[in-house]
C-alpha cells in the first residue's frame, strides 16, 4: 500500500499542502490587511503552542526522512522570510524540507513550517512554492489550530498533532499502523471538522494571496499550483479518509483564480536559473533524478542540470567528474554561492585541505551573514585542526536559533577536535545532548547531559550552565501529543 504522504495535514491543497537563523524574522508591522481574530476566549495560550510546535518538531526530526543541507534550506527560508515578513508573527520554530517525493507541505501551531521535496519538483517556480508557503503561514497567522480547539471543545490541537505524528510514523515504517493512529485519532473530529476546516481553508487561499504578492510574488502562481495538486490526484493510489476532509473543489479553484485576477499583474520570468538551481539541485539531493537523465539535460545545455550533475557526481565519489561538470559553470553563475561551496566540499571530499579554504574563504568573508558559506568553512576548519575558529564562526548561528542541528554537530566535531581543552569531554557530550535533543532522542539527550553533568563537577560555572538545560529539557520531555 502507497501512502499518499510524508504529513497529512490541515491545510494547504486538499489537505496538501529552518528553519535557520541567520534570517529568522523578529517580529514586524503587518503589511497586509487580515481579519481581527481577537485575544478569544479558551484559545490556546501562545506559549503553551510553542512549545506543542517544538515537541511535534522534534517528533518530526525523528520520524521524517528531513534533509540537512544548509545550502537548500537558505534558500527556501529566504521565501519564507519574505512572506513571514507581512505578517505579525514573531520568531518560528523552523522550517525544513522533507525527502519524500509526494506534493505536500505542513504547518504546526507556534510556527513550524514543512515543504515536502516532491512539491519543489513539481513546482514551475519561485512563486508556486511561495504560494504553498503562504497559504501555511496564513494558517498560523490566524491561528487556525487554536480556534479549531475551541470549536472542537478541547480535542482539537493535540489530536491534530497527533494526526501528524501519526503520519510521520506511517511514513518512517512503511506500515499501517502509523495511519491507523493518525485515522484514529481523526474520527473523534470528523463530524465537526470538514465544515470548519472549509473555511478555513478559504481564510487561508484568501490572506495567503495578500502576503505573496506584498512579498513580491504572483498570485497567479498559487491558483496555477492548484491546477497542479488537481492533475497530480489521480496518480495517487492510497487516499486516506482524511483527505477527503479537505477537497480541493472546481469551486475552490474557480474562486482561487478569480482572487488572483483582483490583483494587479505581476511579471513572472519566464526561464529562472536560480530555480532551475534550485530544482535540479533538490532533485539530486533527494535522489528523485537519475545519472541517464542529468546526462540528457548536459547534453541540451541545461546550465543548472549540469550543476547539479557536478553535486551527484560529488556524492557518489567520483571528484574528477564533478570538477568537469562544475567548471563547466563557473562563468556560467559566478555569483551563486553553491559553486563555492560544491567547489569546496570536492577539494574536502579529496582531503585537500587548503584549496578547499582557499574555495570558500573569499565568498566567505563578503557574505559572513551567510550560514552555509559559514558552516562549510566551519567544517573545513575543524579538519585543518582551528577548532576554536571553527566554534567561533558557528556560535552566532546557534545564539540565533538553538534548534538547529547541524550547527550544533559542527560545536560537537569542534570540540572534539579541541585536544587541548580541559572541558572537551563535557562540551562534546552537551553538544551532543543538543543534536540528541532536537533529533527527536530526548531521554539520550537527557543521559547525555547527566553525563557532562558529572564530569563538570568543580566547575561552578560550566555546572550551572548545564543544570539550567537539563531541567528545560526533563520538562519539555513530559509534554505529551
Amino acid at each position: 500500500m502507497k501512502h499518499v504522504a510524508t504529513v497529512l495535514t490541515l491545510s494547504m491543497l486538499t489537505g496538501v499542502a529552518q528553519a535557520h537563523s541567520d534570517y529568522f524574522y523578529q517580529s514586524a508591522t503587518s503589511q497586509v490587511e487580515v481579519p481581527e481574530i481577537g485575544s478569544g476566549i479558551g484559545l490556546i495560550d501562545q506559549q503553551k503552542e510553542k512549545m506543542i510546535g517544538e515537541k511535534v518538531y522534534r517528533q518530526v526530526q525523528r520520524q521524517l526522512p528531513i534533509l540537512h543541507d544548509p545550502w537548500l534550506e537558505d534558500q527556501f527560508f529566504r521565501v519564507f522570510a519574505q512572506i513571514l515578513s507581512q505578517t505579525q508573527l514573531g520568531q518560528p520554530i523552523g522550517m525544513v524540507v522533507v525527502n519524500d517525493p509526494q506534493i505536500n507541505a505542513f504547518a504546526v501551531p507556534g510556527g513550524l513550517f514543512a515543504l515536502n521535496s516532491g512539491l519543489i519538483a513539481s513546482a514551475h517556480n519561485i512563486d508556486e512554492v511561495a504560494g504553498v508557503m503562504a497559504h501555511e503561514i496564513a494558517h498560523v497567522s490566524q491561528r487556525h489550530y487554536s480556534r479549531s480547539q475551541e470549536a472542537f471543545k478541547g480535542q482539537g490541537l493535540l489530536a491534530l498533532a497527533g494526526i501528524l505524528v501519526g503520519a510521520a510514523i506511517a511514513a518512517q515504517t512503511k506500515s499501517d499502523a502509523g495511519a491507523a493512529v493518525m485515522l484514529g485519532t481523526q474520527a473523534a473530529l470528523m463530524d465537526n471538522q470538514l465544515t470548519y476546516s472549509r473555511n478555513q481553508e478559504r481564510e487561508a487561499d484568501r490572506i495567503g494571496m495578500q502576503y505573496m504578492y506584498a512579498a513580491g510574488y504572483n498570485p497567479q502562481s498559487m491558483a496555477d499550483f492548484f491546477e497542479t495538486m488537481n492533475r497530480s490526484t489521480s496518480r495517487l493510489s492510497y487516499l486516506p479518509d482524511f483527505w477527503m476532509t479537505h477537497p480541493l473543489t472546481s469551486e475552490r479553484m474557480s474562486e482561487s483564480r478569480l482572487r488572483a485576477n483582483q490583483f494587479p499583474k505581476v511579471k513572472s520570468k519566464l526561464y529562472d536559473p536560480d530555480f532551475q538551481i534550485l530544482k535540479w539541485y533538490t532533485l539530486v539531493e533527494t535522489n528523485q533524478v537519475t545519472e541517464q537523465l542529468l546526462q540528457i539535460q548536459v547534453n541540451q545545455n541545461n546550465k543548472p542540470a549540469q550543476l547539479a550533475m557536478s553535486a551527484f557526481y560529488n556524492n557518489q565519489g567520483d571528484y574528477a567528474k564533478a570538477q568537469t561538470m562544475l567548471d563547466g559553470v563557473k562563468t556560467t553563475f559566478p555569483s551563486n554561492t553553491l559553486i563555492s561551496i560544491l567547489q569546496a566540499d570536492i577539494y574536502l571530499n579529496q582531503n585537500k585541505l587548503d584549496d578547499a579554504y582557499q574555495a570558500i574563504i573569499n565568498t566567505q568573508r563578503t557574505m559572513p551573514e551567510n550560514r552555509p558559506l559559514a558552516y562549510k568553512l566551519a567544517e573545513i576548519l575543524i579538519r585543518q585542526g582551528k577548532s576554536a575558529e571553527a566554534q567561533t564562526l558557528v556560535q552566532r548561528f546557534i545564539n540565533t536559533n538553538n534548534k538547529d542541528i547541524e550547527g550544533w554537530r559542527l560545536l560537537q566535531q569542534a570540540a572534539n577536535a579541541d585536544t587541548q581543552s580541559s572541558l572537551r569531554t563535557v562540551n562534546v557530550l552537551r553538544y551532543r545532548a543538543e543534536v540528541e535533543y532536537w533529533s527527536g532522542y530526548e531521554e539520550n539527550a537527557i543521559k547525555s547531559m547527566l553525563h557532562a553533568q558529572r564530569l563538570a563537577k568543580g566547575n561552578n560555572a560550566m555546572s550551572a550552565k548545564i543544570e539550567d538545560r537539563l531541567k528545560q529539557m526533563q520538562s519539555e520531555r513530559l509534554l505529551k501529543i
